[in-house]
């Protein structure tokens, strides 16, 4: 194989989120990518336990993890989980687990500029607006790759008044994905009314977390307001226009 599929905890169990994994996994079947997952033997990563502060639930999952890895001789990983991608590419290493990491935006960008993967027309699609994932923007500085895909598939982009470095998170960091906000608003309701008043159709993002945190808040913007706005991750949107690229 040329790349481990790290699946991740979300896109493995939650059936909106299993979307996003097999649209990934088709877009590098379409790019002749020769790929494997773990199966069973994936564990999750350790990252929200160590945000929450157990260091040896993270420790313990980390190490299994790691162990798991080189007993199968993996060198390169790709996720579409920015958490993922961060706690292999930036922790993982001071426990022993040295790998080659990419996110799956960076993966795709570079299948298109490779010509592995065809973008078959460019003309203009509607506008779009893009929400920076924390773990991927400012975290680790991927702003453009995201967007450039975007781009190539013909969207304008029509940035949120948050954005890049100075981006808003989702709301889902630090574990509060599964925390109930009992003061103030919800982050994810700020974020998403930020991306509404843009005027796009439809938000993009490359973070499963960030999907399921803004297509809640986006829906209820819906309700609300008779809005028909969408929600939508970059690797759906790469698999509906891509096609078989050189081999």
């Amino acid at each position: 194989m040329e790349v481990l599929f790290w699946v991740g905890c979300a896109a493995a169990y939650d059936a909106r989120l299993k979307k996003i994994a097999l649209a990934f996994a088709q877009i590098m079947d379409k790019a002749g990518v020769s790929y494997a997952i773990l199966g069973n033997e994936e564990r999750c990563t350790g990252d929200i336990a160590r945000r929450l502060g157990d260091e040896d639930l993270y420790e313990n999952l980390a190490k299994t993890n790691i162990e798991t890895l080189n007993r199968h001789g993996v060198t390169s990983i790709v996720t579409t989980c920015p958490h993922c991608f961060n706690i292999f590419k930036n922790e993982y290493p001071k426990l022993g687990g040295t790998f080659e990491v990419e996110h799956y935006t960076t993966f795709i960008y570079n299948l298109i500029q490779s010509g592995q993967l065809k973008v078959p027309s460019t003309e203009k699609k509607e506008i779009i607006t893009y929400h920076d994932p924390c773990y991927l923007g400012r975290q680790n500085g991927i702003f453009e790759e995201p967007r450039d895909i975007l781009e190539i598939l013909g969207y304008e982009i029509k940035e949120m008044e948050h954005t890049k470095e100075k981006s808003f998170c989702c709301g889902a960091g630090g574990g509060m994905m599964f925390q109930d906000v009992n003061k103030g608003e919800k982050m994810n309701s700020i974020r998403a009314s930020e991306a509404v008043s843009t005027g796009a159709s439809t938000t993009a993002t490359g973070c499963p977390f960030c999907l399921v945190m803004m297509e809640e808040a986006i829906e209820a913007i819906n309700q609300k307001e008779g809005k028909n706005f969408f929600t939508r991750d970059i690797a759906e949107i790469v698999n509906e226009l891509t096609e078989r690229g050189r081999r």
